[in-house]
C-alpha cells in the first residue's frame, strides 16, 4: 500500500539526518505519482502502481545522495508562486521573499507609480517575477550573467503571465541595464570562500557562483554597491541581502557610495540583519 511506501521512504531520509523526512517522502511520492497532497492522502491505502513506485525509489536514491529536493521535483514556490528551478540556479529561499516586500513598501509610499525595476543577478527570475505578480505597473529588469540560469527565469516568466513586463537581460551586474532605474534589488553571492565547504550537502549542489562571494563573502556586494549610483535615479531605492556579520562593512559601503542616502536594515525571520535598504535623496 501507499501508507507502506510512504513510511519507508520516511524512515530512509531520516536514517539519512534529514530533518524534514515525513514530508520529503510525501513529496518525492506525489512526484512520482503525479498527484497532489488531497489525492495523495486520499489514497493512502490504495496499491501504488509499481512502474510508479520504482519512479518514486529513482526519486528517493537522488535525495538520499545529497540532490536538493527543489532540484528533482524541479520546483519551489516563493511568494506565493510556483518557481521552477533546475541544478543552473539558487533555490529560492523565504528570508528573500523580503526583498520582494522592501520593492512593493517602497512602491506603496510613493503611491503606487510605474516603477522601473531591476532584479540584478535574477536566477531563477524569482524576485522579478513576484515584484511583477504583485506591482501590475511596474516593468523589470532581469539581468545575469549566466544564458542557463535566464533560460529558467523565461519559463517562469511565461508561466506566471509577466513576459510581457520582465525583460531578461545578459551581462554582469548593472551593465547589463538599458539605462537607470528606481529600484536596484538583488540577492548577490556573499558566503566567504573559506565557508563554502562547511554548508550543507544539498547546498553544495547549487551553482558555486551564485554562492561565492570571495573571501569575505562581499567581493560581488561591493561593485554592486560601487556601481549602483550610476543606475539608479533620483529618489531611487537600492535593496540587497547580506549575510549578518557583514551588515558593518556594508553600511559603510553604500554611506560612502551613497553621500547623503538614508541606509537601513531589516531583519530576516531570526531578528538576524538580512537586508540593506538604501534610499537616496529626491531632487
Amino acid at each position: 500500500m501507499l501508507r507502506e511506501a510512504w513510511a519507508s521512504a520516511r524512515d530512509r531520509l531520516a536514517d539519512a539526518g534529514l530533518a524534514n523526512a515525513s514530508l520529503e517522502a510525501e513529496v518525492l511520492l506525489r512526484t512520482a505519482l503525479g498527484v497532489d497532497r488531497t489525492g495523495f492522502l486520499a489514497s493512502l491505502g490504495d496499491t501504488a502502481p509499481n512502474d510508479r513506485l520504482l519512479a518514486a525509489e529513482d526519486l528517493l536514491a537522488r535525495r538520499l545522495y545529497g540532490e536538493p529536493l527543489a532540484y528533482i521535483v524541479g520546483s519551489r514556490e516563493f511568494y506565493g508562486l510556483d518557481i521552477a528551478v533546475d541544478s543552473s540556479v539558487l533555490i529560492p529561499r523565504q528570508e528573500t521573499e523580503h526583498l520582494v516586500d522592501a520593492v512593493v513598501e517602497y512602491s506603496r509610499r510613493r503611491g503606487d507609480p510605474p516603477l522601473e525595476v531591476a532584479d540584478v543577478g535574477t536566477g531563477s527570475g524569482a524576485i522579478a517575477i513576484a515584484v511583477a505578480h504583485r506591482l501590475p505597473a511596474a516593468t523589470v529588469h532581469a539581468t545575469d550573467v549566466s544564458a542557463r540560469a535566464l533560460d529558467v527565469a523565461d519559463v517562469n516568466r511565461r508561466r506566471h503571465g509577466v513576459h510581457a513586463r520582465v525583460h531578461l537581460r545578459q551581462g554582469d551586474l548593472l551593465g547589463a541595464l538599458p539605462g537607470p532605474v528606481d529600484v536596484i534589488v538583488s540577492n548577490p553571492p556573499y558566503i566567504p570562500t573559506g565557508e563554502l565547504a562547511s554548508l550543507a550537502p544539498d547546498v553544495r549542489r547549487e551553482p558555486v557562483e551564485a554562492l561565492d562571494g570571495g573571501p569575505d563573502g562581499l567581493r560581488v556586494t561591493r561593485r554592486l554597491v560601487r556601481g549602483a549610483p550610476a543606475y539608479l535615479r533620483s529618489g531611487g531605492r537600492l535593496i540587497f541581502e547580506i549575510a549578518p556579520e557583514q551588515l558593518d562593512a556594508v553600511v559603510a559601503a553604500a554611506s560612502e557610495s551613497f553621500p547623503g542616502a538614508e541606509v537601513t536594515f531589516q531583519p530576516d525571520l531570526s531578528g538576524n540583519p538580512r537586508l540593506v535598504v538604501v534610499d537616496t535623496p529626491a531632487g
